[in-house]
């Protein structure tokens, strides 16, 4: 019982340590209220960014509407691609290493004034490509891509919680 006790206390002792110094899990943050009812105005709606950057906001707190219209911000999507380049060839012409991007553009509107004028980001990583692993490099690379989306992510949600 005496142990238990102790353990309980050392846990809430981290944890009021960790609160009191601004310590924030990553990913769960406070958008200002400004976002609080906000539209994603993007031409695909169903790309790795735009579910994670709606998660986000979601989880932020922000009531993500599926119309401009009586919505308080909108974020527009301008860009959201993704893809690979050929990086390296063997001597026979055959590819063995690939470079994953993955690039966005967006602004920021809240009301009729434009709070974040148009931002462009983009990632890459290279991987290397073996002919005979065919279907597990498929996988590492849209690993790789969904990795790159939940960067950007990150850093639009860093830019969006500084309006």
């Amino acid at each position: 019982m005496l142990l238990s006790r102790a353990v309980t206390l050392t846990a809430l002792l981290a944890a009021a340590s960790l609160a009191a110094c601004g310590f924030r899990m990553q990913g769960i943050g406070q958008f200002p209220e400004s976002l609080a009812t906000t539209y994603i105005d993007t031409s695909d709606r169903y790309t790795v960014f735009y579910r994670d950057l709606r998660a986000e906001l979601e989880q932020g707190g922000v009531q993500v509407v599926d119309s401009p219209v009586g919505s308080k911000a909108i974020i527009r999507i301008e860009r959201d691609s993704s893809g690979q380049d050929v990086l390296t060839v063997s001597g026979r012409n055959v590819p063995t290493e690939y470079n994953v991007f993955y690039r966005i553009t967006y602004s920021v509107w809240v009301g009729s004034e434009e709070a974040l004028t148009e931002q462009a980001i983009s990632l890459n990583q290279a991987y290397t490509y073996y002919s005979n692993t065919v279907l597990g490099k498929n996988r590492e690379r849209d690993a790789i891509r969904d990795a790159l989306a939940a960067q950007l992510v990150r850093q639009v949600s860093q830019q969006l919680s500084l309006l």
